[in-house]
Formats: structure tokens, sequence, C-alpha cells
């Protein structure tokens, strides 16, 4: 058969997912970039675009797991397969132990895309392997594989729920060492995200993303969530009035502006802005207090989307391309300080998912350093009773409430503010003052947030 014909013969779903898993392997990509371009491309919509997006997001979350699996059942180390066998291999084996397909089907359309992208030879060994990986469900292979839980809980769950080990030690710690608990934020990260569009308030109503089809949100009062589709398809969100934005990341953001300040509240600052969606929460906010929005960028590409954002905003907001740890503007400058810090996106894996993958622990001590350092210069930026919002996308306690606490230990000037209080509504939110949402409780991701409030004089 010609190399032309094979192709042709490949299912349209499973060649877009093999795609997403080429791309990502070899050009370093974003699964959650990549995919929506080749949907787009292929035109796969409904049932088809569904199929792509749990092949290729439900392989790369279980690569670690996969990978372990396969060498089982290979005569050779993963690491000396060619890539693109590897990647159909993956394929094949989350739809035997994550799908609902029968094996034949999962078996023969990963052989054919073998033969399509590779050849004879290894459509030969990959339907001898996948047979293998068939013989067993996921608990058996665990049961085979993984340490005992009794053993190293650790290591048992890492195999279970495809997550690294530091990853999940992390959460473990996170959690308070509870393992039943840890256990379930992993099943919950391996659960595919809800689609969360949030209204621009004063440009848009929630009643309109309800008439397109969307449900109310169960927290936030700006935000719906899509059953299926394009978010682009809805009007609201074509022309900019509306956005894709996880429901956590509205509330610590609507947490900050919920905080009583006193007088004057007229300046606003969003240290680290970038891609916009606070930003686009934070100037709506802001608009009816009369208050201004300055939105900070360090990189220039992620400053544009913080003005697509904006445009169309009433109000009179800024952006600004600087970096926040060398901040050109004064001290004791702003009413309202909101420092999204950069972190490790733990708490965003279910929606990235090949960054568990990337980052390494390693990762953590780095990033903890600029977290420090904006964290001292929010504080320097927020005038005597103003406060600051010190937001993470992560549970890890290193770049949590540690970071707070060194901080604040250097100072005795700022209070920690109970910030349960003004997430009216939410449940589970745990003693305070600070507060961790998480996907397997709130239906968010694993967003944390600590309100502080300055209470001395100027800074020095």
């Amino acid at each position: 058969m010609s190399a032309a014909r094979s192709r042709a013969a490949v299912d349209p779903a499973r060649q877009a997912a093999f795609d997403v898993l080429r791309a990502v392997a070899d050009d370093d990509a974003y699964a959650n970039l990549t995919l929506p371009l080749v949907l787009r491309e292929r035109r796969l919509k409904g049932r088809d675009a569904a199929l792509a997006t749990e092949l290729a997001y439900g392989a790369l979350r279980g690569l670690g797991t996969y990978d372990a699996i396969l060498a089982a059942c290979a005569d050779r180390p993963v690491a000396k397969l060619d890539p693109p066998l590897l990647d159909a291999l993956r394929l094949g084996t989350h739809q035997l132990l994550q799908m609902r397909v029968p094996a034949h089907a999962a078996v023969s359309t990963s052989v054919d895309l073998v033969r399509a992208w590779v050849n004879d030879g290894a459509a030969r060994l990959a339907n001898a392997v996948l047979r293998k990986v068939a013989r067993h469900d996921l608990d058996a292979w665990t049961d085979q594989l993984a340490p005992a839980a009794s053993d190293d809980p650790i290591a048992h769950l890492a195999f279970r729920h495809a997550h690294p080990g530091w990853i999940v030690r992390a959460v473990r710690d996170a959690v308070g060492g509870d393992l039943a608990e840890t256990a379930a934020f992993l099943e919950a990260d391996n659960e595919p995200a809800e689609v969360t569009v949030v209204v621009r308030p004063g440009r848009a109503e929630v009643d309109e993303l309800v008439a397109a089809g969307a449900r109310p949100a169960r927290w936030s009062p700006y935000a719906a969530v899509l059953e299926s589709g394009d978010p682009a398809r809805i009007p609201v969100v074509r022309e900019g009035r509306a956005g894709v934005q996880d429901e956590g990341s509205q509330l610590v953001t609507l947490a900050l502006a919920n905080v009583p300040v006193d007088p004057p509240d007229e300046r606003w600052l969003d240290m680290c802005a970038g891609p916009g969606g606070k930003a686009g929460l934070l100037a709506g906010l802001a608009n009816p207090r009369g208050a201004r929005l300055l939105a900070v960028e360090k990189h220039e590409h992620r400053a544009r989307l913080v003005e697509q954002v904006l445009r169309g905003d009433p109000g009179e907001h800024e952006v600004l391309i600087a970096d926040a740890t060398k901040p050109p503007w004064p001290a004791d400058d702003f009413d309202r300080v909101l420092l999204d810090a950069p972190c490790t996106g733990l708490g965003a894996l279910r929606r990235r998912p090949e960054a568990r993958w990337r980052r390494e622990s390693s990762d953590v001590a780095e990033l903890r350093t600029l977290q420090v350092k904006l964290l001292r210069s929010a504080l320097r930026a927020v005038r005597p009773g103003g406060v600051v919002a010190y937001v993470t996308c992560s549970p890890h306690l290193a770049e949590t409430t540690t970071v707070v606490d060194d901080v604040l230990g250097e100072r005795d000037d700022v209070e920690r503010i109970d910030a349960r209080e003004y997430l009216p509504g939410v449940e589970n939110l745990g003693d305070g003052p600070d507060v961790q949402l998480w996907p397997h409780v709130h239906g968010t991701d694993a967003m944390y947030l600590a309100l502080l409030r300055r209470t001395g004089g100027a800074s020095a």
C-alpha cells in the first residue's frame, strides 16, 4: 500500500491527536494552543473534535505511566523506539486503559497510524505491544508495576494517577499529609477542565452567555460554563466583551475588589497582567468606582494581549511594559495591587496536559526567588491602608504560604486579612486566613490567595 493511501485510511480524529503529540514532542509545542489550530485546519467538529481532544490530552496526561507500561510490553526501552511509533503507542494505550474504546479498535487504529507514518515493520511491533497492553486494566498494571501503596504511597499514587513523584509530594504537603485527599486531587487533575467564560463587567451580562447555551457557573457572578464547542462561536466572546477564564482566577480577582478600602480608591495595579484575563475583570470592576487600572507586563507580546482584552473598555486604563521587580512607579502609589506571580502552574495541569512532565522540582526555587521579589515590590507600591492580593496558580507551599510568611517576617506594617470573608458563597475554604482553591473541592484550578493590608506609614 502506498504511503498516501495508507495515510488516507487513518481515522481523522486520531490523526489530529497524533499530530498534536508530534508537535509537543518535536517542537516543544503546547497542546492547548496546538490542538485548536489542528481542529480548525482539519475542520473537525462535534464528536470528532471531542475524540481528538480526549485522545491528545489523555495520552499526554498519562505519558509517564503509559511509558512504564509500554516498557513492560516492548522488547526494548521506550527511549529507543522511533518517536512517531511511541506517540501512536501512547494513543493506543490511552484508549485501552482509560476510554470506552473496544480493544480491537484501539489496536487497529493505532497500527494504522504506525503503518502510515513509520513502516510495516513498526506496525507489526505496535500490534504486538498493544495486544500485551490490553491484557490488563490500569489497576492491574498498577499492581504489577508500581510499588505497593503500603510500601511507598507516593510512588504508588504517582504511577496510578500519572504525576511525577515530586508533584504528588507537593500536593500531599499542601493538604496536610492526607493521602486520600491527595488522590482526590490527582484524580480531578486528570479530568478535562470545563471551559469557563467571564463577562467583562459593564460590557456584557451572563444572560448573554446562557442564551447562547452556557450555564451559570457555581461561584462567580460573572461566569458561565460551556458544555462544548468553540467559545468564539458566541458573539459576546467574539466581540471581546467576554473571554475564557477559569472560575478560580475570577474569584481571587473579585476578592481583591471586595475588600473595603478607605478613600481614595482611585489607583489599581495589576503587576503581572499578561495575558489579561484578570486585568479585564479588574477594569470592569474599577469603572463604576471611578478607579483607573495600570496593567503591567514585562513581555511585549503578552502586553499586546492585555491591550486586546482592554480594548473597548470605557475606562481610562493603561498598559505598561515594565519589570515589576524594578518598578518605574513611586512607592505608596496604589490603593489595590494584584500580584498574580509567575509560578510552576501546578494548579492548572488539567488544562496543560504536557506541563507535568516538563516541569521539574528545581523550577520551584528559581520561581520562589522571583515571587519574593515581586511581593516586596507589591508591598512597596501599595499605600498605607491599601490592599495587596498575592496569587499563584499553584498549591505548592514553597510558592504560597511560605512566600508570604517570609516577606511579612521582614516588616511590621502589614497584616494578613481573612480572605474567606471576601469570597461570599464559596464553600470549604479551610481555616484561613489565606485561601487555597482546589479542582476536587471547588471545581476550579488550584488558585492560592493571600490578602495583605499595609498598616504603617509611608515607605522609606
